[in-house]
């Protein structure tokens, strides 16, 4: 699962992966086409049986997923588990670390590209809880809406993606970085959980998280669940609440 927002993932996988991994391309095959719905909107789910089984996944297999790792985190992997779970495959696994933790421990790497057998799993959809704008919204009023980008795009200050910059009001901001140590693995549980406890986080109340398009905050639903809370994902995310004009737009420190 690299990817980054200017490609690569695949001429990374091709120079080097983990012996017996299949490449899935996150824009093509774990979201639909960019639109009203955001850059990076659910995939249709006709379209992602077709390339998991196409890819060997097995209805009551295990599936790890991996990303380059490092820190700060892409969120790819994160959203392959993300939507692999949303999917109904119940035994999904993120490599902690990344492809980087692999090459760290001296594991063996291939540049051979396997030829998995045909998988049979069936896609289910709705596993996981998703919110579209309205759903962010009652979130950002009732409980805690986590904004996962970086400060300056949540303040406004910057957006080198969107056409609008700032954040979905009463958001607050918990950078995706922050849920990673250095070496880019996810931080132990009882870190996490005080993490999301200082920003207002608790099981009273809903909790859900939102990025650019989706993909990084992927991360913070995966830290917030390892942590022991149950959030749901804007997929939609920032790019898909600027479709609408008469959506509000905050800017500054605040929420």
């Amino acid at each position: 699962m690299r990817w980054t927002l200017t490609g690569g993932g695949r001429a990374s996988y091709d120079a080097g992966h983990l012996p017996g991994a299949v490449f899935l391309d996150l824009d093509a095959d774990l979201a639909g086409p960019p639109g009203s719905r955001g850059r990076h909107p659910l995939p249709d789910p006709e379209n992602l049986q077709v390339a998991l089984c196409r890819s060997g996944v097995r209805a009551g297999h295990p599936v790890v997923v991996y990303d380059a790792g490092g820190a700060p985190p892409t969120g790819a992997a994160a959203r392959a588990w993300w939507i692999l779970r949303w999917a109904g495959l119940a035994d999904v696994r993120v490599l902690d670390g990344g492809y980087a933790a692999w090459i760290e421990a001296a594991c063996p790497t291939t540049r051979a590209e396997p030829t998995p057998v045909p998988g049979d799993v069936t896609v289910k959809t709705g596993s996981l809880p998703v919110v579209d704008a309205v759903g962010a919204a009652g979130v950002a009023a009732h409980g805690v809406l986590l904004d996962a980008r970086v400060p300056a795009r949540f303040r406004g200050e910057t957006e080198p993606v969107d056409p609008v910059a700032g954040h979905i009001p009463g958001a607050r901001n918990q950078p995706a970085a922050e849920t990673v140590d250095a070496a880019g693995r996810l931080q132990p549980p009882d870190v996490l959980r005080r993490q999301f406890a200082h920003l207002g986080v608790n099981e009273d109340q809903p909790v859900a998280a939102y990025c650019g398009s989706g993909v990084t905050a992927a991360q913070t639903v995966l830290a917030l669940t390892i942590a022991g809370f149950e959030p749901a994902l804007y997929v939609g995310s920032w790019s898909q609440w600027i479709t609408d004009q008469s959506r509000p737009v905050a800017t500054g420190e605040e929420p």
